[in-house]
């Protein structure tokens, strides 16, 4: 689904990106992991068209992508969330909802026509907001949610627009434990029918949820493989892992 070859991003002199290489298929989840600064934030920015890269291929289901901007990559499929929560926090959880599904509308902005009058859009609403397991929270007002509901909120909005990929950027950050057992669940039953690349700092989840990891350091690829393979590398306990796989 997702397709990563040889990108880059420099901002002046500094190289944020060089030539990172990797994919995502459909049914997998592919954990993007590294120290603060390794360049996590510009790939998942280069990912979901918000920043162009210097140099490289970005391929959504066979197709290039690269030149696209988000707007453009959303309607192609792809889903993202960031890592500050960004809802309409006065617009109730159905609210929310539905305008991210009704940006599906082949006209999404007709000014005198009625929320009410876009049939498909309240149908998408809704079946998000069930795969995010927020059912009977329709009417709270976003705003007086909890940060982890808020969270499942801002995953609902990306799957209201019917996504093939989701980008996730930290969306355990700022989670207890229980939130954050719920928000591994989510993105554990989301993988069936999704391709998922995700960045997160918390190890534990990292490791519960990952069927891939990449680890980047100072905006390379220090390794990829699977998670066993991965904890055991030195050259990733060395930079990230700490000894024996462990550290944070």
């Amino acid at each position: 689904m997702l397709e990563v070859r040889s990108l880059s991003r420099r901002f002046g002199g500094l190289m944020a990106n060089d030539d990172v290489s990797l994919s995502v298929r459909t049914g997998e989840i592919h954990v993007v992991i590294g120290p603060n600064g390794a360049g996590k934030s510009t790939l998942i920015n280069m990912l979901s068209g918000d920043l162009r890269p210097t140099q490289g291929r970005i391929e959504l289901d066979g197709r290039d992508v690269t030149a696209l901007p988000s707007h453009a990559r959303s309607r192609l499929g792809v889903g993202r969330s960031y890592q500050k929560t960004n809802i309409f926090a006065a617009f109730t959880v159905f609210e929310n909802c539905r305008l991210a599904a009704q940006s599906r509308d082949p006209h999404p902005w007709r000014l005198l026509r009625p929320a009410g009058r876009y049939p498909q859009a309240e149908s998408l609403a809704r079946e998000a907001i069930a795969l995010a397991e927020l059912s009977g929270r329709e009417a709270r007002r976003a705003g007086e949610l909890s940060h982890g509901e808020q969270r499942q909120l801002e995953i609902a909005l990306s799957l209201a627009t019917r996504p093939k990929l989701l980008l996730l950027d930290e969306p355990l950050a700022g989670m207890g434990v229980e939130e954050s057992l719920r928000m591994v669940a989510l993105i554990r039953k989301l993988r069936a029918n999704h391709a998922i690349l995700l960045v997160e700092h918390d190890v534990d989840a990292v490791f519960a949820l990952a069927d891939t990891l990449t680890v980047m350091v100072e905006g390379r690829v220090l390794a990829s493989g699977s998670p066993q393979a991965i904890r055991a590398d030195a050259r990733v306990q060395a930079a990230y892992l700490g000894e024996g796989g462990h550290g944070g």
